[in-house]
């Protein structure tokens, strides 16, 4: 029987939700890991990607523990160095023959060789293979998230489809990328195909209700929390929908001269961000899904960033620079992942946090703007249910074995899926 069968949902009509761990209920249901006690909150994996590299100088960290230092960039991770893991030298070894943005990051989870000439084919990435094995036992397999649309051009003889997907269901598929808060929301929750102008919240309030005199005092504050939580999310997608299109667009004339861009996604992008963020954390918490990625931006970039007073420039002219401005933004999208780790820090599992229950690997294509891929940027956040020793800094530069695919087999076998080989690697990183 399905664990999926077994997990306690609260329903609607047209709407489910699931719940976050409990202690006087089992929620979840059996995890498909055998060696995971029955009832324990299952390990998690989320990839939040930043295109374009960062500060070369100030992406670094040294020592252990509490009392590792970081780099500026990694300034907004210093609350959480305990479960931190920075690894400095991996590369993939194909992406070094395009040298450019798309032939970088086309296969940043695959490892795979990358056709050049327009044509889509790259290799089925790390989540996706999760997805179809890990991810059967949750309603949503894995969620794919991003915060620039996809780019469908070619760029130097290869296809920027590559620089605008790391997830990759299968060598031609790129995984569709759910730019908008409120239809990753509703896949979260909503049954239906389409979005109904019903509140989730509101569609299983009698359910809630029921159930909630069926837990501890304890697990009702906790039940509480996640429905506030939950409206919370609600009620700034409602709000950021009505405010205009993409962000970056900007009027520049009183009355505008072409028809205004449909609502749906948050003119300013640290609230888009902010929202992809907290979806992020309700799919973990409830258990809808194990595996997501979350695509900050493209490679070759065309975001800007007002919000931070740095609007005279895109995302990609900037990461040629070494400018304070370019520090500035980079601190930005490392504070989203700071963001998520401070929100899944705070809800307890148990004896352990969502935190402790999660590996969030933050990435780049590239080192740096300059399009140095010889080594790749990684730093990996959470303890993955205890099997990730963290607070450490590891470093691969000088060793034979420094593939990323080499890491993306030590981290299946924390799922339980123990391969021979990934991408282009045959090896474990031991010390991982």
């Amino acid at each position: 029987m399905n664990s999926l069968t077994r997990r306690t949902f609260l329903r609607g009509v047209g709407v489910s939700m699931a719940l976050p761990w409990m202690e006087s209920v089992e929620v979840f249901g059996a995890s498909p890991d055998a060696s995971r006690a029955r009832g324990e909150a299952p390990i998690r994996l989320g990839v939040l990607f930043a295109g374009n590299g960062f500060h070369r100088n100030e992406w670094w960290a040294e020592g252990n523990g509490s009392d590792m230092k970081l780099g500026k960039v990694l300034e907004p991770l210093a609350e959480h160095r305990d479960k931190l893991l920075f690894i400095r030298g991996l590369y993939n070894e194909e992406a070094l023959k395009g040298n450019i943005h798309s032939s970088q990051t086309g296969n940043l989870l695959s490892g795979a060789p990358l056709a050049s000439g327009g044509e889509i084919r790259s290799g089925t990435s790390i989540d996706q293979l999760l997805a179809q094995t890990y991810g059967r036992d949750t309603k949503v397999p894995s969620l794919v998230l991003g915060c620039e649309k996809a780019n469908p051009s070619v760029h130097k003889n290869y296809s920027m489809l590559y620089s605008s997907h790391i997830s990759w269901s299968s060598p031609t598929t790129p995984t569709p990328l759910e730019v908008y808060p409120a239809l990753a929301f509703d896949r979260l929750f909503n049954d239906t195909a389409e979005r109904g102008d019903q509140s989730v919240l509101d569609a299983i309030l009698a359910d809630a209700a029921d159930f909630r005199r069926q837990i501890s005092a304890s697990d009702q504050k906790k039940l509480d929390e996640y429905l506030n939580s939950v409206r919370e999310v609600e009620q700034r997608i409602a709000g950021a929908g009505k405010r205009g299109e993409l962000q970056g667009w900007r009027p520049t004339l009183t009355e505008p001269n072409i028809a205004r861009p449909a609502d749906g996604i948050p003119q300013d992008i640290g609230e888009h961000m902010q929202l992809m963020s907290d979806i992020l954390v309700l799919a973990f918490q409830t258990d809808t899904t194990r595996l997501c990625t979350l695509k900050l931006n493209n490679d070759h970039s065309s975001l800007r960033f007002p919000n931070l007073g740095v609007d005279y420039m895109i995302h990609h002219l900037l990461s040629h620079q070494e400018s304070d401005d370019w520090l500035k933004v980079n601190q930005f999208f490392v504070g989203q992942l700071a963001y998520i780790a401070r929100r899944l820090d705070a809800i307890q599992e148990g004896e352990r946090t969502a935190l402790d229950n999660t590996m969030l690997m933050f990435c780049s294509s590239m080192l740096t703007g300059g399009h140095d891929a010889t080594q790749l940027p990684v730093v990996l956040l959470g303890r993955g249910g205890g099997q990730l020793e963290t607070g450490r800094v590891l470093d691969y530069r000088e060793k034979s074995n420094r593939k990323m695919c080499s890491l993306y087999l030590s981290l299946l076998d924390k799922f339980g899926l123990h391969l021979d080989e990934f991408g282009d690697s045959r090896q474990r990183l031991a010390e991982v």
